[in-house]
């Protein structure tokens, strides 16, 4: 057993979680227990959360088929298989549940990486949650509130100026997956700069590699917004590129206040 200011095995000091100079270690068995442990946390809030979005799911459904139905020609959505209807209204609720969760969920995926970081640097728990949750809303709202609605407003213009010769009435599990890949899409693409913080913070990405390779990534950044744009027009791979691109220069700021220090060699 070792003890506050001796040797570990690797001839370092043994720091402890609560130690100010040294971050928590862990085992690789210990690292898949946590794992298991805030993923089975994650599912427990999504299923509590899965009671609240489902006494208000009709509500949320009637918000958020209407931009649907206002440019499908006969007024409904398409239901082909029996349990179609079941299907979608599951879907929906659990969906909601895990916005509902995401403060808690990305609760757990801080408690997962806080071991790896020194004890100054679990006092971002709150920002951390804070700021994840907050982008991650703001990505989803962003796609709820502009990116689908664009999306499918080009979809219907081009079948009526473009293929006019087909009755365009979308099934309603096409159209809420793709309203799921878009709303969850975007929510994921605005952690950037929280992931960027928590590999500059392990010393994996720094501001300098970032600002050094902004051409590649702007380049990387237009292939993810035409592979993710539903639409194949310019305007809708725009309108996914566009934020990521802001979200990669806030990131290289994030690296700059945030990333890990390189300590002075001494002579």
């Amino acid at each position: 057993m070792t003890t506050p200011g001796t040797l570990g095995e690797a001839g370092e000091p043994a720091g402890n979680d609560d130690s100010p100079d040294s971050p928590g270690r862990m085992s690789f068995l210990d690292h898949l227990d946590e794992l298991r442990r805030r993923i089975l946390y994650s599912v427990y809030s999504v299923l509590a959360a899965a009671v609240i979005s489902f006494s208000i799911i009709k509500r949320v459904l009637n918000e958020v088929t209407r931009p649907m139905l206002e440019e499908v020609s006969s007024g409904k959505l398409l239901g082909t298989e029996a349990l179609d209807p079941i299907m979608f209204f599951f879907k929906a609720g659990l969906f909601l549940a895990v916005i509902i969760a995401s403060p808690l969920i990305l609760l757990q995926v801080w408690y997962f990486i806080a071991p790896g970081l020194y004890s100054k640097e679990k006092r971002l728990a709150v920002p951390f949650v804070f700021f994840s949750t907050a982008l991650f809303l703001g990505g989803a709202y962003f796609g709820h509130q502009y990116a689908f609605r664009i999306t499918w407003e080009f979809l219907a213009t081009f079948n009526r100026e473009v293929v006019d010769f087909m009755v365009w009435t979308p099934t309603a599990t096409s159209a809420f997956s793709l309203y799921l890949r878009i709303v969850l899409g975007l929510g994921l693409i605005f952690e950037m700069p929280i992931v960027i913080f928590v590999l500059a913070r392990f010393g994996i990405v720094t501001w300098r590699f970032l600002l050094k390779n902004f051409k590649y990534a702007v380049l990387i950044i237009f292939i993810v917004a035409a592979v993710a744009s539903p639409g194949q027009d310019p305007a809708s791979q725009l309108l996914f590129a566009a934020p990521m691109l802001v979200l990669y220069v806030i990131s290289i700021g994030v690296a700059w206040l945030f990333g890990k220090k390189k300590r002075v060699e001494e002579a």
